[in-house]
């Protein structure tokens, strides 16, 4: 084994990899960039290195123990990082929260995994916390990075991360060495990170990562794609989620690329434009929203932009569709995409931060095959991948491979099985280690090393790709015994720039599938207001006849893509937009659909019924405290 290897093969921790990029790179080379008050910040691995070192020191002084945990809610921003690399340094397990989350929430995640202190971004996660104080004992310390507003913040609970800094400092002249033998110490079976689930189906369970498990994703991606340490990769995933670990902070640890942090989530897009991101990860509901915004502009451009678009786009398509039939390009195809790349599909690209992007992924939801073969056209192979909480990155589509329908053959070390009723099973070394303080859960879908995933779909024999279709438990049956599945439907529907989102109902007792949809109120404003139809209100927009009948448009434009048992056959328009705060969405946007469903049951009855409208009471709250109820007309439409 020569030396490279055995360096390789002894960190095979986070914060041992930590230390190998710091002793290799030290102040020489950029490990983080943060967009602060319009500048890029920058900060070497010798800065990082210190910061963790410090912090992790810090919160040993103030009583963290091996195996305790720390719970961190804030947007993407270095001191999440740090935080993070930080606890494990200390034997610690990370617990992530959602920047999102209601007070309610938070407590729940901070109890369950009985953290011991809670690191925060600002005045607004401080204060969800000061107002849940007494119903966390445990918590001892509330540690908060950005200052502003908490100036006269007077409790004994809080402590800012500058001050925990200066204790980690005052730690180490003390304990010399102390943090170097804690890094040694730690090893690949150490629990060090937890993450919830989404709770799609009940309550968040909070699946435990070890070591190993945290790295084993990563170096699979990496032998696939060619991560390297002149990568640019923008942050804003939250880190709550599984998924920017394997990106974000394995991605800086095992490849040396650069991380950069957007100085609010409403400037990533612009912010990813900036550095001329190398890698890109947004999750379905982020590729559709870049198309909806692409489609809307293009409808409010003048004519002859119009024209240039919509002749050029084709050649696009039909490049794209040779390249996912493995078919030769031929010369006057070439020429006509070069053409159409450099005038049209090019400045598309740009547009969206995308010029220099080599990888673009996508997980966690299946996503529209409309919206792969659109950025395919425009130069970007969007490569979605299959994996879960639990188990990490299981297949990934391999160079030019391309094929809408699956997410790639199982990566090197993972096995996928399915069962007689399609539940696809998953193996690998990576597997996560349980659910925290839930035995019985983990016994069920953990089983002699198979993980039991939930997920309907197969593996393509010809070659060995794996299809997902669905939640085995959100698939429907309709009354002819024929299965179908929502999220198909659903995803091919939010693909219009009109359609924001969409809940598709199907039943044993029913013989037809109808559809709630959620207009997208600034696409369909903006739409409303070039033809000067007038509207107060989200719900007043959503019932014009004009806005049902483009509606109906776009539906049936799905339904000419999907089995004819399958296709939509009444719908409405919902009156308000599904809501997270309202538990409608979990916090990545996807739809709690037995939640949905029940909340929703009046309407679903109302689309099985044989009345052309029905009317929806809404209680609301005044600025002045008056409560009242509105009264809002939906109209049922029939395709």
């Amino acid at each position: 084994m020569n030396e490279k290897d055995s360096t390789m093969e002894a960190a095979n921790t986070v914060p041992k990899l930590l230390e190998r990029s710091f002793k290799k790179y030290g102040d020489r080379k950029v490990a983080m960039r943060v967009k602060d008050r319009g500048i890029w910040r920058e900060y070497t691995w010798k800065d990082c290195y210190e910061k963790v070192k410090f912090f992790s020191l810090g919160l040993i002084s103030m009583g963290l123990k091996w195996g305790d945990r720390v719970s961190v809610i804030g947007e993407n921003k270095p001191e999440w990082y740090w935080a993070d690399l930080g606890a494990q340094a200390g034997g610690g397990a990370v617990v992530g929260i959602y920047p999102d989350c209601m007070p309610h929430e938070v407590k729940y995640f901070v109890e369950h995994s009985a953290s011991k202190f809670v690191v925060a971004q600002d005045q607004e996660q401080v204060d969800k916390l000061l107002q849940i104080k007494n119903e966390l004992p445990l918590v001892t310390k509330v540690i908060y990075w950005d200052f502003k507003g908490l100036w006269n913040y007077d409790d004994r609970i809080l402590m800012s991360f500058d001050e925990v800094i200066t204790l980690g400092k005052e730690y180490d002249k003390l304990h010399p060495g102390l943090f170097e033998s804690n890094v040694e110490r730690t090893g690949s079976d150490d629990v060090c990170l937890i993450c919830y689930t989404s709770g799609t189906s009940g309550l968040p369970k909070g699946v435990m990562y070890t070591q190993t498990s945290v790295i084993h994703s990563t170096g699979l991606m990496l032998a696939v794609d060619n991560w390297c340490e002149d990568d640019q990769y923008l942050s804003m995933i939250s880190p709550a989620w599984g998924t920017e670990h394997l990106l974000g902070v394995n991605g800086m640890l095992l490849a040396g690329m650069e991380i950069n942090f957007p100085e609010d989530p409403e400037t990533a897009q612009e912010n990813i434009r900036e550095i001329g991101a190398n890698l890109v990860f947004f999750g379905p509901r982020q590729w559709e929203s870049i198309i909806r915004t692409f489609q809307a502009r293009i409808t409010d451009t003048s004519a002859l932009k119009r024209f240039i678009y919509g002749l050029f786009l084709p050649v696009g398509y039909k490049v794209a569709d040779l390249r996912m039939a493995r078919r030769n390009i031929s010369w006057l195809w070439r020429f006509l995409y070069t053409i159409a790349y450099w005038g049209v599909l090019r400045p598309l690209r740009d547009k969206a931060g995308l010029s220099k992007t080599r990888y673009a992924y996508s997980a966690g939801a299946p996503i529209s095959p409309e919206i792969i073969r659109y950025f395919l056209a425009i130069g970007v192979n969007i490569k979605q991948f299959y994996g879960t909480s639990e188990v990490g990155v299981i297949t990934l589509r391999q160079g030019d491979d391309i094929r809408w329908e699956t997410s790639g053959p199982p990566l090197p070390t993972a096995e996928v099985r399915l069962t007689d009723e399609g539940n696809t099973l998953v193996r690998t070394p990576g597997a996560f280690f349980g659910y925290y303080n839930d035995v019985k859960a983990t016994q069920e879908r953990l089983r002699k090393g198979w993980f039991y995933s939930g997920d309907f779909g197969y593996v393509d024999q010809s070659d060995g790709h794996v299809v997902i279709i669905d939640r085995l438990e959100d698939t429907e049956e309709l009354s002819e015994g024929r299965r179908f599945s929502p999220q198909y439907v659903e995803s091919r529907l939010r693909f219009s720039s009109y359609i924001k989102d969409a809940l598709v109902v199907g039943s044993k007792d029913k013989d037809y599938v109808v559809a709630i949809i959620n207009i997208d109120l600034e696409n369909i404003g903006r739409w409303a207001e070039v033809r000067n139809i007038p509207y107060t209100t989200f719900a007043d927009l959503s019932q014009k006849a004009g806005v049902i009948e483009l509606v109906r448009e776009q539906i049936e434009r799905v339904n000419k893509t999907v089995p004819d048992w399958a296709r939509v056959r009444k719908f409405v328009n919902l009156h308000r937009e599904f809501d997270p705060d309202e538990a409608e969405l979990t916090r990545t946007r996807k739809i709690r659909r037995s939640f949905v469903e029940d909340r929703y049951r009046y309407l679903i009855d109302a689309l099985y019924g044989d009345e052309a409208e029905t009317t929806v009471e809404t209680p609301i709250t005044y600025r002045d405290g008056r409560k009242g109820v509105t009264k809002t007309t939906i109209k049922i439409s029939w395709l």
